[in-house]
């Protein structure tokens, strides 16, 4: 795989890097992205590919179910970074569709850490169940789900703004927060907050 990489890489240096030098030789001693990019970790959501965003565009936050974690240090990290040095415009959460963070919601597991990890969204999960009845078909658990991933995001905004920085950056119009929604059966990337 390793090596399919490294072809690939030969292609971006002929096919786009060498093509484009007043784009990236600025790169190679600063950036100013736009947004601070806050997605899940999954291998068929990538951000800049989904977007069409450029190298540069998008200051990216990974993680597994696109949390926002209360009290964590690399989080507060990145956030801080984001915003006060980097002074993004936008930030935003993007949720998507067949989320195995969500799925995992309803299960217990012998892990260590993934859930802990996953107590941050379990609010929404019990939002979604306290407003509709239990599923009783493939498809209404189909739905249960998407609903749990859109509710994801709104909770992990509500989260965000518990930040000290982004509290203050939204409160001076500095910032704007978004919520996202990014359907793999479709490719569709829909604003949903």
């Amino acid at each position: 795989m390793i090596e399919k990489f490294l072809d690939g890489n030969k292609r971006f240096l002929e096919e786009d890097f060498a093509k484009d030098p007043e784009h990236y030789a600025p790169l190679a001693s600063s950036q100013h992205p736009e947004v601070l990019w806050i997605g899940c970790s999954d291998s068929r959501v990538n951000p800049e590919r989904i977007t069409g965003a450029k190298a540069g565009q998008l200051f990216v936050q990974r993680n597994i179910g696109n949390i926002v974690p209360i009290h964590d240090w690399n989080f507060a990290t990145v956030l801080e970074y984001a915003v006060k040095h980097l002074k993004v415009g936008d930030i935003v959460i993007c949720g998507h569709s067949d989320c195995g963070a969500i799925k995992a919601l309803d299960h217990e597991s012998k892990d260590a850490y993934v859930p802990l990890w996953l107590n941050n969204a379990m609010e929404a999960k019990n939002r979604v169940d306290a407003r509709i009845p239990a599923p009783k078909n493939p498809e209404e658990e189909k739905n249960r789900l998407r609903l749990i991933e859109i509710e994801n995001v709104a909770l992990q905004l509500e989260h965000l703004r518990t930040y000290p920085p982004v509290m203050a950056a939204e409160k001076e119009g500095r910032v704007k927060l978004h919520g996202l929604y990014f359907d793999l059966a479709t490719g569709e990337l829909t604003k949903i907050f």
